[in-house]
């Protein structure tokens, strides 16, 4: 038996491990941490994937050298998508499954997802409603960054007998998985612009468009964690320039920009506008509310009320659950939701695991556009009813958040108001979230409006009362 040495804190985050390489995140430490997973995985066997970031090797080969050193046996799935990896542990019944990545992070960066095998929960399900896929057996669920830390901080057995390292091919069963959301034979020959942005999606999209009619015109396909065109990013502006001008200029049917591990992208339409991510949502709850119908869609305090609304009118059931990727889960379980969406344009299917995938959301809009007979701007149109603007974030400096927020109340205490997540104030014409980050020293504003002079006229009044109460 023996104690595991310390590793520097900052790296384990909310959702994941991570940190800058080789000073923060590096074989020797990655070597620890495949220690700590291997004692609590046991034997295995572990899938283990990567992306194409600088440093991923390295990481591989420690993390790999710490789990076998415990007797875990590992599956290397070489460069692969982090959804295949969580797909390895929801269907294919690996112990657990650890992708190395740090998304949508600068390249400087670098990281692990990490997923396991647990038990399947029983879930009060409305009657008449169908039983998710995964329903019984078991089911993935993520080992967050704080369950990391506490791992590394355990002492772990070194075995007399290693474990093994043997490849697996995981592609043959994980595109079987994607197509299985979606009818080839409704899908017309698209054009479509990708912008893999030196990311996996250059990997992936060429392996899915033999089995589709479309026509990929190709941007950033090469494999470099440089990311030697614009941010992994997609939300950032410099990320967006060449696929708006891309699309425009080929005359494509739409546009999608994946991050770099590809759990994120976002859509872009014919006339080259950004589709905001809650919108996005409706076009794949719409689909999904007409296969299943009755079934819950979840979505975050910070989308668009017309979520809500549209779901209602389908006939669905709206689930609104504070920010962040584990609570949409969480939600997700315990209401057997078909599907998840986020502003940061995460995209959950309940038969994908619970878990997300950029590649289904992918799949799925190519038969929307293609069966709609209208283009992506026109489809998008009807949800549109509100003005919506960005996020805005405060520092905190002297007032503690939750003084801020109590101070907002009190000012808009004639509204309706909730504490799902931070403070929601509502009213007829318009509303605000205020909330504090989950990971940062920032105060994050949200506000939608009928109009966009109600919009600004009250984005103006808000900011400027948090502006006094910040400084």
């Amino acid at each position: 038996m023996m104690d595991a040495p310390k590793i520097n804190q900052s790296i384990f985050k909310t959702y994941d491990v991570r940190g800058i390489y080789p000073t923060e995140i590096n074989g020797e430490v990655a070597e620890v941490i495949g220690k700590a997973l291997g004692t609590m995985f046991g034997k295995g066997p572990v899938a283990v994937g990567r992306d194409m970031r600088i440093g991923s090797e390295e990481l591989f080969l420690g993390l790999v050298k710490g789990l076998i050193g415990v007797g875990t046996d590992v599956h290397d799935l070489g460069l692969v998508p982090v959804d295949g990896v969580y797909f390895a542990v929801h269907k294919l019944n690996y112990a657990g499954a650890i992708m190395i990545t740090a998304s949508h992070n600068p390249k400087e960066y670098n990281g692990m997802k990490i997923a396991k095998r647990a038990p399947v929960l029983k879930l009060r399900q409305p009657q008449g409603l169908k039983e998710s896929k995964f329903s019984t057996g078991f089911r993935m669920e993520w080992v967050w960054g704080g369950d990391a830390a506490r791992l590394v901080q355990q002492p772990f057995n070194i075995p007399e007998s290693p474990g093994s390292v043997v490849p697996y091919d995981l592609w043959p069963a994980f595109l079987d998985h994607l197509f299985s959301f979606v009818e080839v034979s409704k899908v017309k020959p698209l054009k479509v612009v990708v912008d893999a942005g030196n990311g996996l999606a250059g990997k992936v999209v060429p392996l899915l468009a033999p089995r589709l009619p479309i026509k990929v015109i190709p941007l950033f396909f090469e494999l470099d964690g440089n990311f030697p065109n614009h941010p992994s990013n997609p939300l950032m502006p410099e990320s967006q320039i060449v696929i708006r001008d891309k699309v425009l200029e080929t005359g494509a049917d739409f546009g999608v920009i994946f991050d770099g591990d590809t759990d994120r992208l976002f859509f872009v339409d014919e006339k080259g506008n950004f589709i905001r991510a809650d919108i996005t949502l409706l076009l794949l709850a719409k689909l999904m509310l007409e296969r299943e119908p009755g079934a819950a869609v979840v979505y975050n305090v910070i989308c668009s009320k017309m979520v809500r609304e549209q779901v209602m009118m389908w006939g669905g059931r709206p689930i609104r659950a504070p920010v962040g990727y584990a609570n949409i889960t969480k939600a997700m379980r315990e209401t057997n939701a078909i599907v998840s969406g986020e502003l940061s344009s995460h995209y959950a299917f309940r038969d994908n695991g619970y878990a997300d995938s950029g590649f289904i959301a992918f799949l799925i809009l190519l038969e929307l556009i293609s069966q709609s007979g209208e283009p992506l701007s026109e489809m998008v149109r009807p949800f549109q009813k509100y003005y919506k603007g960005d996020e805005v974030n405060f520092p905190l400096q002297e007032m503690p958040s939750d003084k801020v927020i109590e101070a907002v109340a009190e000012k808009y205490k004639d509204g309706k108001q909730d504490r799902l997540d931070g403070l929601t104030v509502e009213y007829p014409d318009w509303w605000l979230n205020v909330r504090p980050s989950n990971t940062e020293p920032l105060l994050r504003v949200t506000m939608e409006a009928n109009t966009r002079e109600i919009f600004e006229a009250k984005k103006a009044e808000i900011l400027g009362f948090i502006q006094l109460l910040c400084v």
